[in-house]
């Protein structure tokens, strides 16, 4: 009977452990935006890998290969920070793309749980995204879905890198690029 307890006791405190142990868990992120104008032209205004004048948090781009997959852009933002991304795919006639951030500077340093942490420029880990343009009618429907961690992959994450900092910087980096490509291809 005794065995039978301990055996017990063991398995709750395992369980226990497993249950309060609690590790980034991937997140995702779809923006949508209805705009009045043909796909065709939506889609020649962000269809260039390498041509992010559309979103207005990016102030220049650099890329090796265009829209061949493998491609590798680096997008300087507008406050300075860099974002390396690779291109996964790209597809004129679905007119979709899909890319994965591989590098990202430092935004800023602090100290957490006793140790130096860089902050991201993104507060995210392991971020992939693609962009899709469907036409209905004389109307786009394009949407931006992004799949991320938060940027602090151990557990009991600093504010500035939680699931919270990753939710709301990744919507405003989509939004601001949705709502901007509607003032331009409405035109």
């Amino acid at each position: 009977m005794k065995k039978i307890i301990l055996f017990i006791s063991a398995l709750l405190f395992f369980f226990t452990s497993v249950v309060n142990a609690h590790g980034p868990v991937r997140q995702k992120n779809k923006e949508e935006i209805t705009i009045n104008a043909p796909a065709d032209k939506v889609w020649n205004i962000i269809k260039d890998f390498g041509d992010m004048s559309w979103h207005p948090g990016i102030k220049s781009v650099t890329v090796d290969k265009g829209n061949e997959k493998g491609s590798v852009r680096v997008l300087t933002l507008a406050d300075g920070g860099t974002i390396t991304e690779e291109l996964k795919k790209h597809d004129d006639k679905k007119m979709s793309y899909a890319y994965k951030i591989t590098e990202m500077s430092t935004a800023k340093t602090i100290t957490h749980a006793g140790a130096e942490e860089k902050v991201p420029v993104l507060p995210v880990d392991n971020y992939s995204a693609s962009i899709e343009v469907k036409g209905k009618g004389d109307t786009s429907i394009v949407t931006w879905k992004a799949a991320y961690y938060r940027a602090y992959m151990n557990n009991n994450p600093p504010e500035e890198m939680n699931e919270a900092a990753a939710n709301t910087a990744v919507t405003a980096v989509l939004k601001a690029g949705l709502d901007n490509l509607k003032v331009l291809a409405e035109k």
